[in-house]
Formats: structure tokens, C-alpha cells, sequence
């Protein structure tokens, strides 16, 4: 699928600031599933670009705005081109090379726990409370006549449990919001869904993190996505066999051509889109747009 991505940020504040010192992470990451052909950068006011790579490896851009003003403007424009999610048969033949009891085994193991130490700690979003253990011990980890489930199987389950128990509502909760409290309210979006799974997995020593990206559903819905349709987060789990594998504990669909990954981290503090620090009012306004269409259509 070959995709147009439109993503418009703006600031306005009530009084003029200055020294707005800004970091964006909004470039797609190019790798075995997707590919970034092009994209810009806009900034106004104007303001050169210093672009480098995170620790996780992200793409950064920082810029600087020294004089007075009231409105800063963020615009990327980009073309991505996606591919469809390894299939299941795939899958099936890369883990057979491994038994289920050896690739839970290796999980354990010192190389594992060196290899992934950044996403198997707990973070201030993935606290691994009492409640995410019980929550995760709920789910059942063995099948039929007492065999162990595989990783990939408890992953995919705990990612439909998430999604059955708990209701999306943008209006429960906010960037800040951490497992406990939506553990409480039973609803949130899908910052709080990955930030619940990512917990839950990392409680039974599967490496996981937080994704954040995009995910095209303006054609299932007659028209181009908006911001709380086309912005999203997921998670990215280790599977001994297949390596990261996508679950969207939000979204029925599996994690394929319509989804563009921006970059991922041991959770959402660690790849906010945009964040910056500036000198003068407290008094903003926040506008963000995002536009996601197929050109192939």
C-alpha cells in the first residue's frame, strides 16, 4: 500500500514566548515492512533542522525558535509504501524450529535478559503492579491436555483480552495516565491498551515495547482519517523464532500494510512525537491534524 501522510502540529499562546527548544520524532522508520520515499519538514517561524538518531534509534529532528512569537508550526509531509504482515503458515515454519518449552526456556536465559534489559524493566507508564500480574496470570498459559501455549499464542490472546475488556473512549483518560488508573475505569485509548499489554508481557519475561506510528482507516470509514483515527500506538513483542511481531490491542486487524511505525521505545515518554520547552505564558492552545490516504486507490 502506498501511503500519503499528512501531519500538521501547532502551538498558539496567549502572549508572545521565546526560546522554544523543540525535538520531533515524526519520520517512519525504514525497514523489512515499510519504506519512507520521501518526506518534508516544515517549521514556522523558520528554523534550521539537526537531525540524529535516539538511543532506540529513531529518527530525531531538534530546532530552535529564539525570537517572540505566538504561533509555532509544525507540518511533515511524507510517502510511505507498506507491505501486508507475515502470514500465519510463515510464522507457523519459522517457529517450528524451536519448541514451545525451549523458547519460553531461552526467555530465561542470561543472553536474553542482557540482549532486552531496556524493555523488560518496568517504566512509570508499565508498572509491573500485583493487579497487571493477576491480570496476566488470568490468561491462561496452557492449552488443550496441559500443553504450554507459545509465546506468540499468549501474546495474541492477551492482546484480545485487552481489547474485549476494556472500552475505547478518548474522553477517560489523557497523556498521563497511568495502568492503575485505567485499570480503574475499565475504558482508555490505545496509549493506555499498549502500556497494559507491554506490562503484562514484560511480568512473564517477554521483551515488549511501545510503538507509535499511524493506522490508515479512512477508506473503511468512507473518508480521510482524523487525528484520533490515523495516530496510533501498538506494541511490538519478542518472540523467540520470529523476532518483534506486532499486536494491536486496540484494533481487531492485524498489524499490516495499513499501519506506518514512526519508532518505538520502552514507552510513550520515550517517543512523544513532539515535546519542547519554551520561555513565557503557560496559556496554549494545542492543534494537531493528521491526513492518511492510499494513492493507489
Amino acid at each position: 500500500m502506498k501511503l500519503s501522510i499528512s501531519h500538521v502540529t501547532q502551538y498558539e499562546y496567549a502572549e508572545p514566548v521565546t526560546d522554544s527548544v523543540n525535538e520531533i520524532r515524526l519520520t517512519p522508520s525504514t525497514n523489512e515492512r515499510q519504506s519512507c520515499y520521501q518526506q518534508a519538514i516544515a517549521i514556522e517561524p523558520n528554523a534550521s533542522l539537526f537531525t540524529y538518531e535516539d538511543y532506540f534509534g529513531n529518527r530525531v529532528h531538534a530546532f530552535s525558535v529564539n525570537n517572540p512569537h505566538k504561533r509555532l508550526t509544525i507540518r511533515t509531509a511524507m510517502t510511505v509504501v507498506t507491505k501486508q504482515a507475515p502470514n500465519s503458515e510463515d510464522r507457523a515454519q519459522l517457529l517450528s524450529k524451536r519448541s514451545t518449552e525451549q523458547a519460553w526456556l531461552w526467555l530465561k536465559t542470561e543472553e536474553a535478559e542482557n540482549r532486552f534489559t531496556e524493555f523488560l524493566l518496568p517504566t512509570g507508564y508499565t508498572a509491573m503492579t500485583d493487579e497487571v500480574e493477576q491480570y496476566a496470570g488470568e490468561l491462561a498459559a496452557a492449552g488443550a491436555g496441559g500443553a504450554r501455549i507459545s509465546i506468540l499464542d499468549w501474546l495474541t490472546g492477551l492482546s484480545g483480552k485487552i481489547r474485549t475488556e476494556f472500552v475505547y473512549d478518548p474522553n477517560a483518560t489523557d497523556v498521563k495516565t497511568k495502568i492503575a488508573d485505567m485499570f480503574e475505569r475499565k475504558r482508555g485509548v490505545c496509549q493506555d491498551f499498549a502500556h497494559l499489554m507491554i506490562a503484562c508481557s514484560r511480568t512473564l519475561g517477554i521483551p515488549a515495547r511501545y510503538v507509535s506510528g499511524y493506522h490508515f482507516v479512512g477508506d473503511l470509514q468512507g473518508g480521510a482519517a482524523d487525528f484520533e483515527q490515523a495516530s496510533h500506538a501498538w506494541v511490538e513483542a519478542f518472540v523467540p523464532g520470529l523476532g518483534w511481531c506486532s499486536f494491536d490491542p486496540t484494533n481487531a486487524d492485524p498489524v499490516g500494510e495499513r499501519y506506518v511505525k514512526l519508532g518505538h521505545g520502552r514507552d510513550y515518554k520515550d517517543i512523544v512525537p513532539v515535546k519542547g520547552v519554551y520561555r513565557g505564558t503557560g496559556e496554549q492552545m494545542l492543534h494537531v491534524t493528521v491526513d492518511v490516504r492510499n494513492l493507489e486507490e
